[in-house]
Parts: C-alpha cells; structure tokens; sequence
C-alpha cells in the first residue's frame, strides 16, 4: 500500500492507497491540489481521472474511507454522516470505488469544514 498526506485546513492526515488499479492511478497523477466541495461530512473534489466502477464498488462505507466516484470523476474522503445517511455512518450518493483509507482519526476533518484547498501527494 501507498503511503499518502492528506493537508486542508491546517490538518495533515496519514493515509493509504490500496493496492488496486484505480488506486494506483490515482497515485501516479499525485500531488492534487483542489478545492473540496462538502456534502454533509464528505469532501469530494475533481481529478484528471476517468475510471470505471470495479471490484470494490459499494455504497457501504465507514468513517475514514476514501472512495472515487466514476459519475462525478471525484475523490471522495468520507468523516461522517452524509444527507443520505441513516445513523453515523456516511452514505455516498451512488457507488464508488474504495481507493484508500485515513490511518489517523478522520473526524478531525470536521475542522477542515469551509476549507478553500486541500492537496493530497505521497507520503516521504
């Protein structure tokens, strides 16, 4: 697994790629820098990525995951519970593919809320 910082708004968060081929892809065109849109607790902003749904697509995710959403060609970091959740956990608004996961405690991002940047590149 790849190694990768995720920085908005003051907070540096540890993370990994899985080893899958969207996650890969999404390594090689790292670093991003964008301007996160929030949908209840998720940040999700655009990439220079075009990539089908595969064998990780679900709706169901936790707290922490990190997902692209083919539909919207968008990196999705997911910290709590979104419009369409029913109790704590996000809910994305369609599938998307699990791409990674934060390793330090990603309900910190609720700070990170308003946040004009976020830059995601791999860890050294």
């Amino acid at each position: 697994m790849k190694q990768i910082i995720i920085s908005i708004g003051g907070i540096d968060l540890r993370a990994e790629l899985f080893e899958t081929q969207c996650s890969s892809a999404i390594a090689d065109i790292l670093p991003i820098e964008a301007v996160p849109e929030e949908w209840g607790d998720e940040f999700y902003f655009n990439i220079p990525l075009q990539f089908i749904l595969d064998e990780t697509a679900t709706t169901n995710v936790k707290i922490g995951d990190i997902g692209y959403w083919p539909p919207g060609r968008s990196l999705a970091i997911f910290f709590g519970p979104t419009p369409m959740s029913q109790g704590i956990d996000p809910v994305p608004a369609s599938e998307v593919n699990l791409v990674g996961r934060i390793i330090d405690d990603a309900r910190v991002l609720k700070k990170a809320k308003g946040t004009k940047k976020i830059i995601i590149r791999l860890a050294e």
